[in-house]
């Protein structure tokens, strides 16, 4: 099974923390759709009948900037060129103020049947620094119309870590959460990219950077208090009630193949043979719509991926969930004895309480792991 990603690159604004590809000037959404339309044409000619399709995730940027006639285009041609018969979610990603219920329930009747919204903060203070084009009464309305629309399946993302957030701020926050209980939540500490506005300020001496200790403390404070809510802490960002995992991240997350569709996407094919490859397309509107027209493949760079690195990026990925890393499942695929190369790690990782073995001799994060979890993930690298 795999999973198809689409870029959509286009945003109102720009957030002061966003290092993504996007791009907000633009006259019309008709060139880069042509381009999108061949890119999976000439995907289809080489992977559609590879693998059957188990999900679709429209990412960016910003999907809401097209129309839902557009949306239903792009999904007829996937249809077209790829094995569509085990599609059980496709996900959307939009901001609260692209869109009305009317646009929400022509978007169920395209088959998006789950979305990701972009609220990031139901504070406006937080909004405004933030540079978001919504505003926190937009934040509130969006879950509504969103179940109006019939969406019973929806994640909200939320960002904590601002340089001036205060934990009473955020939980006020998770006050908001527990008043709409979205079926998932994604959860991210605020990062400083290279070249985001927020970087250059940081550097300007224009805003103070975050403070590692600040955002420890309400992480911690979210896995406490969306777990007393009854959500299930399934990965380090993620939270879900029964039964609203993201099937498309945990596509990601168990290492299954994927194709990435628009500029600056990723794709990554593994073979049978532990060997695969990965590949990313042109971080340019201009040339990823240049280069379809002439019928080609607008990547950028692409490279193998040896049997170690696959490896690793097993044990990277794995491990950043709550099902754990699979002792047995590397000695049987990857013809390694992981617990014998790594004993000392993984004895001082246990005694200092930041991992844990189960009875079915899997390696999990405990909360105390979760919290440095690259750091641990680093020690435990092959």
């Amino acid at each position: 099974m795999a999973s198809l990603y689409l870029h959509i690159p286009f945003c109102k604004q720009r957030c002061i923390y966003c290092d993504f590809y996007f791009v907000t000037t633009h006259r019309s959404t008709r060139p880069f759709i042509d381009a999108l339309l061949t890119e999976i044409t000439l995907q289809g000619q080489v992977h559609g009948q590879k693998e059957v399709i188990e999900t679709i995730y429209f990412g960016g940027g910003t999907p809401s900037q097209l129309s839902t006639e557009e949306i239903h285009q792009i999904l007829k041609a996937i249809q077209s060129h790829f094995d569509v018969s085990g599609v059980e979610e496709i996900s959307f990603e939009l901001n609260p103020d692209d869109v009305d219920v009317n646009y929400l329930k022509d978007l169920r009747k395209t088959g998006v049947n789950r979305l990701s919204i972009g609220i990031q903060s139901f504070s406006e203070s937080d909004l405004q620094w933030m540079n978001r084009a919504h505003t926190s009464g937009q934040a509130m309305d969006i879950v509504d119309q969103s179940r109006q629309a019939g969406f019973a399946n929806f994640s909200i993302d939320l960002i904590f870590g601002l340089p001036t957030q205060t934990l009473a701020q955020w939980d006020d926050t998770l006050k908001h959460v527990q008043n709409i209980k979205p079926p998932h939540i994604s959860t991210y500490s605020l990062t400083v990219e290279t070249g985001t506005p927020l970087y250059k300020r940081i550097q300007n001496n224009v805003e103070e950077a975050p403070l590692e200790e600040n955002q420890a403390a309400l992480y911690q404070a979210t896995m406490q208090a969306l777990t007393r809510m009854g959500y299930e802490h399934y990965e380090v960002s993620s939270f879900a009630l029964d039964g609203f995992r993201s099937q498309h991240n945990q596509a990601y997350w168990t290492h299954k193949n994927y194709l990435g569709f628009g500029p600056s996407a990723h794709s990554f094919w593994r073979q049978a043979d532990l060997q695969g490859s990965r590949w990313k397309n042109v971080s340019n509107l201009k040339k990823y719509i240049r280069q379809l027209e002439q019928e080609e493949l607008p990547h950028s760079q692409k490279e193998p991926i040896t049997k170690d690195e696959l490896l690793d990026e097993y044990i990277m990925l794995r491990l950043r969930t709550l099902d754990g890393l699979d002792l047995d499942h590397i000695q049987r695929e990857f013809k390694i004895t992981f617990a014998e190369q790594k004993r000392a790690q993984i004895d001082r990782l246990i005694s200092t309480n930041h991992i844990t073995i189960s009875d079915s001799n899997r390696l999990h994060l405990t909360e105390k792991g979760f919290m440095v979890c690259d750091a641990v993930i680093g020690e435990l690298l092959i």
